[in-house]
């Protein structure tokens, strides 16, 4: 069963809050961060992503860095920008994007339901970038950013949300991007006692996005266990930070590719290689956007086309063949074009579904791609099938939007 804990936030002041939330340190570089905190000594990137604080040839991995982010987070709480609630809390996080909004419940997750399986992932990690992180971790003891869950719809835990929300918030504002974020603190001992006693109920917790994040805590949260002599079990670091949402209030959205060369091909002998597989439907100049999951939206050449899969090219049984990101794979990247690792093939990039289609004609129609390719986004049943079947997302599958606002609240090891 899923453990979680409520517990003393460290979050900024009401007339603080937008000058301290920042997007997450993964979404954008150091030259975007230094651009966005410019003039702003209160933003939470000079903790995030300190480099910002250093000139753009200091590299951001070095130890001064980290040791940059310790001095900015102790500098933050000693004026105040960030305070830490005397008490425990759970708190209650909304996010609106396009007039729908959905509403999570931030917790503190344990770190053994991680290391044991209850937490499911669905993506592979990297050990260079969960190292950068939990460096991040140790160094401030502290996870400065939540990672992104999602649970099996609840009853209980949905009418405890309806309760909370219908006060007053303690934040309220829209960011730069135009995303509102909304924020309630759950002061009731009584709905406290009842989130914890209903998250107990539910089997497993979901990773959505943030899988170095939560790698990153639950390793550090298992180091100090491991090298506390007097561990006891109900220690701050046995928990790490989780904004858990009901799955269906979540959407995921398109994760599309672009390609740098056609592997040799003419653009008229890459659509004949293509008919083997696919159903090819010419639909001009005009953005396709795919209508279905198995069908497909390929520019090249200044028009778009529509790819459908032929009978018998993927197999419904298989959790992971079936899905569209795994048939293109196989089908165009492999099978046509060369590409089989996506991870460190520098002839593909990805391009996040919440930039829109015109981004991936965009960067064909500048001579930098030769082709793009749209996806059908997959649903949340999905992801939580093949997590529940042990199996691995391919990567850059899941695009999750509105991203949670980081600096919002803030969970101390000790």
């Amino acid at each position: 069963m899923a453990k979680v804990k409520p517990f003393k936030g460290v979050r900024p002041p009401r007339q603080f809050v937008t000058d301290v939330a920042s997007r997450p340190y993964d979404v954008l570089d150091s030259k975007e961060a230094r651009k966005e905190a410019e003039g702003n000594p209160k933003s939470l990137y000079h903790i995030i992503k300190p480099e910002i604080d250093f000139g753009p040839e200091v590299d951001e991995h070095d130890p001064e860095v980290y040791g940059k982010a310790v001095e900015n987070f102790r500098l933050f709480q000693d004026n105040g920008w960030l305070v830490q609630d005397q008490e425990d809390h759970y708190y209650i996080y909304a996010q609106t994007m396009d007039g729908r909004t959905q509403y999570g419940i931030v917790v503190a997750a344990w770190v053994n339901d991680y290391m044991e399986g209850r937490i499911k992932k669905h993506e592979l990690t990297r050990r260079d970038k969960e190292e950068d992180r939990m460096k991040h971790v140790r160094v401030n003891d502290a996870n400065i950013e939540p990672v992104f869950f999602a649970f099996p719809d609840n009853e209980s835990l949905q009418q405890i949300i309806d309760t909370v929300t219908a006060g007053e918030p303690e934040y309220d504002f829209v960011a730069p991007d135009g995303f509102g974020h909304t924020f309630w603190v759950v002061n009731e001992p009584e709905l406290i006692a009842a989130i914890t006693e209903e998250f107990d109920k539910i089997p497993y917790l979901y990773i959505a996005d943030g899988h170095h994040r939560s790698a990153a805590a639950a390793l550090v949260g298992d180091e100090k266990a491991k090298s506390n002599p007097d561990h006891k079990g109900e220690e701050e670091y046995n928990y790490f930070l989780a904004v858990a949402f009901p799955a269906s209030h979540l959407r995921i959205i398109d994760y599309n590719r672009v390609v740098r060369d056609l592997n040799g091909l003419t653009p008229e002998e890459f659509l004949i290689r293509l008919t083997k597989d696919f159903i090819v439907e010419k639909k001009g100049k005009e953005i396709y956007k795919p209508t279905r999951l198995h069908n497909f939206a390929l520019y090249l050449d200044s028009n778009w086309y529509s790819l459908t899969p032929r009978e018998g090219r993927y197999d419904d049984n298989d959790p992971i063949g079936v899905l569209d990101v795994t048939i293109s794979s196989d089908l165009i990247l492999r099978d046509i074009l060369g590409i089989t690792d996506l991870r460190s093939d520098k002839r593909i990039d990805f391009v996040g579904g919440i930039r829109g289609l015109g981004e991936l004609s965009r960067r064909v129609d500048s001579g930098e791609m030769k082709m793009a390719l749209a996806l059908y986004p997959v649903s949340m049943k999905q992801l939580m099938d093949i997590a529940d079947s042990g199996n691995i997302m391919p990567p850059k599958t899941t695009w999750f939007e509105p991203k949670l606002r980081s600096g919002l609240v803030i969970h101390k090891l000790s």
